[in-house]
């Protein structure tokens, strides 16, 4: 039997019931119906039938002058369109989408880019209220609002979007999520980078001033940062195994890998002083209170330190790295070697420190007697 549940009067004259009261049939097998919870509130029930003739439902939403009929028929047919493509909103939130990106990241690209990703989830996604939305209720404004709450750099911010947005598209492909959410997302594109040479350079009384400032375990981890060129991420993970001290290498492990590399007699001192009473698997550099670094746990320490030195304005993390990268370039090490030190390629040494290298080849060019 079937109800003109389209009209308010006929809804408010029905007796209050668990089973739907159902409406004429959309199409075969699919219809809308009317659960009547008290005398004035109720809600939309979908219902349809599959490829084996088992019935399948859908709460769609309680009843409300925003959500009328209409409405929650439109509603039904998307639901019906998801269905039938095999689509099945196992992953729920954002966050989910997420963590099943990490997973197949590890399992497709090893632990160290599904390392890299997870950490950028923690930082960006785990904490924030968009890891709580429902993948199908994701707007193109959440996500324009979660960028700029994050007030992250240009660079910074794009490579966040590009990773979440990979972990959303393997949630419409794995059918989590209708294929015309996508569209929300594609709405929301990268920031224009006009330069991206980084300018900020520290020179060594600059660097030793930024250190001076600091205390404790964020000494230790920016001194760190500071002697190797590494990643923060690189460092932050970094446990008492991957070092040796009798060769005075260390092993590193980021999102372009594991590299085991020599550091200076300084960096070794430092990484031997760290080591000492710890088990192989214990991590190198902890905060004061001896949990793990975050990356919002040292951004206004260094901050901080950087105004009371006297520094440029957006110092920060990577300006250690950059200043590393910079001064072995200019001091005459080898692109090559520079470029297995800090875990990147040759080509982005020349993207980005080109100018540095002709630079310093042109001095020493100046030096040789040819004629």
């Amino acid at each position: 039997m079937s109800f003109n549940i389209h009209l308010v009067s006929v809804r408010r004259a029905l007796k209050i019931r668990r089973e739907p009261y159902w409406s004429t049939p959309m199409a075969r097998g699919k219809a809308i119906g009317f659960r009547k919870i008290s005398a004035e509130n109720g809600a939309w029930i979908a219902r349809m039938r599959d490829d084996s003739g088992q019935k399948k439902y859908k709460s769609l939403g309680f009843v409300s002058a925003d959500f009328d009929f209409d409405k929650a028929a439109e509603a039904a047919r998307l639901w019906f369109k998801a269905s039938e493509l095999g689509i099945t909103n196992d992953v729920i939130t954002v966050a989910d989408a997420c963590r099943a990106y990490v997973e197949d990241r590890r399992r497709e690209k090893g632990e160290a880019t599904a390392h890299d990703a997870e950490m950028r989830f923690i930082r960006t996604i785990y904490n924030n209220s968009i890891g709580e939305r429902r993948l199908e209720k994701v707007r193109t404004a959440h996500l324009k609002a979660w960028r700029q709450d994050l007030n992250l750099s240009p660079s910074s911010s794009n490579r966040n979007l590009a990773v979440l947005k990979a972990a959303l598209n393997l949630a419409v492909r794995n059918r989590q999520v209708s294929f015309d959410a996508v569209l929300e997302w594609r709405c929301v594109p990268p920031f224009k980078v006009t330069n991206n040479r980084r300018q900020l350079y520290l020179d060594r009384e600059q660097r030793r001033a930024l250190l001076a400032e600091c205390s404790g375990a964020a000494r230790d981890f920016f001194e760190a940062v500071a002697l190797t060129g590494a990643r923060a991420g690189e460092i932050t993970s970094a446990t008492r195994g991957q070092f040796d001290a009798r060769t005075a290498t260390m092993t590193f492990i980021g999102k372009t890998g594991s590299r085991t590399v020599p550091i200076s007699a300084p960096a070794a001192a430092l990484f031997k002083r760290l080591a000492q009473s710890k088990l192989p698997a214990a991590l190198l550099f902890t905060r004061d209170d001896g949990k793990p670094w975050a990356h919002s746990d040292w951004d206004k320490i260094l901050r901080e330190a950087a105004n009371r030195a006297g520094l440029p304005a957006g110092t920060c993390l990577y300006t250690l790295r950059h200043s590393f990268i910079t001064a072995a370039i200019t001091e005459g090490m080898a692109t090559l070697d520079v470029a297995r030190l800090v875990g990147t390629s040759i080509t982005m040494i020349d993207k980005h420190y080109g100018h540095l290298v002709h630079s310093a080849a042109r001095e020493r060019l100046a030096r040789v007697a040819i004629l």
